[in-house]
């Protein structure tokens, strides 16, 4: 597993074989980054390759860094200080042409309705289920090449 920490330039100095899937995690909170990425692990499923993880820990990088790069997948932190990941998810919606499917985390499971007006692809809640998580990411990852 591969990761690219991003956070006032674009770095792209680890580079994962073409077959990587290239998700971007934002949050502002390095413990909540690494709960993702613990929580999906190494491979997110046997029938995918592995994930090639490009860490943002501010809004406007990861607006830029997604309009520079090609990823399969943006995990955004509902909950981050500052630029939360639901306002982010609605203006990536709004702004980028065909998008990168997104995971809202939200701090709980009651702020689903709330998260619904940013139109992500899929939502899960803190404290994170490993099993819901990696589900959720292998969902959106499979609908994502199947298109």
């Amino acid at each position: 597993m591969a990761t690219t920490d991003v956070h006032d330039e674009w770095d792209d100095t680890e580079e994962a074989g073409p077959a990587a899937l290239r998700v971007l995690l934002y949050s502002t909170d390095a413990t909540t980054r690494e709960a993702v990425r613990l929580a999906v692990g190494r491979r997110v499923a046997p029938d995918l390759p592995p994930v090639e993880w490009v860490e943002v820990a501010t809004g406007p990088v990861v607006v830029r860094t997604v309009e520079e790069g090609r990823f399969d997948l943006l995990v955004l932190d509902g909950e981050a200080a500052k630029t939360g990941g639901i306002g982010l998810c609605r203006q990536l919606k709004d702004e980028i042409f065909r998008c990168p499917p997104v995971l809202l985390v939200l701090g709980r499971a009651q702020d689903a309705w709330l998260a619904s007006s940013a139109d992500p692809d899929a939502v899960v809640a803190k404290p994170l289920d490993p099993i819901v998580v990696q589900d959720a990411v292998a969902g959106l990852l499979r609908a994502a090449r199947a298109a």
